[in-house]
This record gives structure tokens, sequence and C-alpha cells, in this order.
């Protein structure tokens, strides 16, 4: 078996050597469907190559010019297509990074989900130069799943339910700093503001209502709750999104009441989750779309909570937080009007 591969594989190469030339300077097209990923990734590579080669000289898997046969035809619109596929960009947006770092987004079913939308990554908003990274679609357990070793779980944060997200979108890296703020609205309305760094702190003292004005004015929106949250937990099921229950981790994550000397920090200090995104635990609250209201106990698609009501939601907790309340599932609701040093808020946009 190994010795049939193995020449085959020297038969196909030498076979292939005279057209190589021509092929190097004939581009082709896959921006569509990928053509040479046999095996779904959005890369062409060596699990496709050892498909192909599997199929040599019969019709099947491979075939990519329709003519019946695997042959050096084929092996050349795959040697042209070789690497990772190409991702599309959206229009508004500018291109960091095509495809997911390993290195961030660990968890191999995260990058596989983010890799089958065929968008790009990470982007920055061009007119804005907010960073931005691609939230895939999924299925998740929304609420309290389960308690971290020192705190249980809140009366609001059940019932547990499965939310489906149908579409992608992309969510700020950061939560919206000062200098972003001020470069659209053109005042700063923070506390933490006359530091050194606080350009590149989180904007805070913002209420929902004037939220609505910077939106209005850079195209993009606030995240549901159920984006927040399916964003914030980046795969877990635990109450931090590092996979773990123990309190005593949330250092590595979170500026809250035990390490924030009572104020916030310039964005992007503490470790990112499974998706990029830093700050999802801890720094300011954030505000989300939604109104506050009690979760249902069915299934959900794309919800949006109640049609109406009092408050809005705030997730994530801050610098002035407990660890009872930095918590992927602690929800909290806030009134429109207000605005505090402790609450922020993070951008989405659709592709």
């Amino acid at each position: 078996m190994l010795h049939s591969f193995a020449f085959r594989l020297r038969f196909v190469i030498a076979s292939f050597l005279v057209p190589c030339a021509a092929l190097a300077a004939t581009p082709v097209a896959r921006a569509q469907g990928c053509t040479g990923d046999l095996n779904g990734d959005r890369t062409v590579d060596g699990a496709d190559l050892g498909t192909l080669l599997g199929n040599w000289g019969e019709p099947g898997n491979g075939d990519f010019n329709g003519d019946g046969t695997v042959d050096g035809g084929d092996l050349g619109v795959m040697l042209g297509a070789w690497g990772a596929c190409p991702v599309t960009v959206p229009a508004w947006a500018t291109l960091v990074e095509a495809q997911p770092d390993p290195a961030v987004v660990t968890d191999p079913a995260l990058r596989a989900a983010i890799a089958a939308t065929g968008l790009a990554w990470r982007v920055r908003d061009t007119a804005t130069q907010v960073e931005m990274m691609l939230i895939p679609p999924g299925t998740f357990q929304m609420g309290c799943i389960m308690a971290s070793n020192q705190y249980g779980c809140g009366a609001a944060e059940f019932p547990v339910h499965e939310v489906t997200l149908t579409n992608a979108l992309y969510l700020g890296r950061y939560e919206v700093t000062q200098a972003q703020w001020v470069a659209t609205m053109g005042s700063n309305p923070s506390y933490f503001q006359g530091a050194s760094d606080s350009a590149s702190r989180p904007v805070e003292r913002v209420s929902w209502t004037t939220v609505q004005g910077y939106l209005g004015a850079t195209g993009m929106r606030l995240p549901t709750e159920a984006e927040w949250e399916y964003a914030c937990r980046a795969g877990t099921q635990t109450p931090f999104y590092n996979g773990s229950t123990d309190d005593d981790t949330l250092g590595e994550l979170a500026w809250y009441v035990s390490n924030a000397a009572f104020q916030a920090h310039v964005v992007g200090g503490k470790s990112a989750n499974g998706f990029g995104l830093h700050d999802m635990l801890g720094n300011v609250w954030e505000w989300v779309s939604d109104w506050y209201g009690t979760y249902p106990s069915s299934a959900q698609t794309n919800p949006t909570g109640p049609a109406s009501a009092t408050n809005r939601v705030v997730r994530g907790s801050s610098w002035n937080s407990g660890a009872n309340a930095v918590r992927s599932s602690y929800r909290l609701g806030g009134a429109p009007g207000a605005g505090y040093s402790d609450l922020g808020f993070r951008v989405a946009r659709n592709p």
C-alpha cells in the first residue's frame, strides 16, 4: 500500500513537471467554493492532496475539471490553489489577519467554525480604526450552567436555555476607548481621563441613549445579549471563559475590585478569550441592545430580548465589581439614560 502510494506520487509529480511552468502563469479562480479544499477546512494542503492521489485515475472526489478522471489537470488546479482559502473582507473593513491564529483561537472547533464562514477573522473598521474579531454562527446554552468554586448563580441567570445564532458578526476586540469616542463625538464624558494613558482606557459615563449617537455616526451597533454571552463564553460552559471554575484565576482575565485599584485600565491588559476578545469580564460593564427581562425557558433563535421594559441589559462586570459578578452569565439592568464611571460599551457590526 505504502509502496503503491509512493510510486503513484512520483509518477504524478513527474508527469506534472512539464505543464507546471504554464500553470504558474495561469491564475485559478477559487473565491467562491475554494476549489481544491476537499475536506472543507478552508485550506488546500497535504490532506487534500492525499485524497486526490487516492482517487488518481478514477472518477471521484478531486475531479475538479469534471472530465470523469482524477488526473494531472486536477492536480494542477489543486496546486494552483495551495494554501489558505481566500476570505471575504467586508467593504467597511481593512484586513488585519485572514485566518484565526491557533495560539489565540486554541479550540479547533472554533477555528473550523470561523473558517467555514469564509470571512476574514480579524479586521479593522476603516473609518474608526476599531479592531474587530469575527464571531461565527453557533448554538450554546445561555445562562448559569455551573457555579464557580466560591459563588452560586443568580436567579436572573435562569432558566438555562438553548440559543442558536444563525449569522456571523464582528465584535470589537476591545471596549471602545476614550480616543475612539472623542474622534467621533468630539468630547470625552469619562471620569478616568487626564492620565497619560487615558486615551487607551475605555470610555465610560456613557448612557445607553448617548451611545446610540456614536452607533448612528459609525454604522455600528450593540451586540444582543445572546450574541454577547456567546462571544464571551467562546465555547466554554464554565463561569469564566478560561474554562475554569476557580475564582483564584480571575486576576488573569479581568480588572475587578480585588486588583483594579478602583479605576478603569487600558484595554487589552488581560488575557483574551477563545475568540481573541479582551476585557469581556471586568474593566467596565458593557451595554448591550436588549431590554432587561426574565429568560424564556424554551429554545431561542436569534433572540433580541423583550419588546419593551424599563432597563437595558449590562454585561461583563467592571473594575468596581466583586468576584461574584465576574462571570460569563452574570447580568444586570440599567436605566438607559444613566451613565456611570464603571459602564462603557463594545461595538458589533454585521459583515
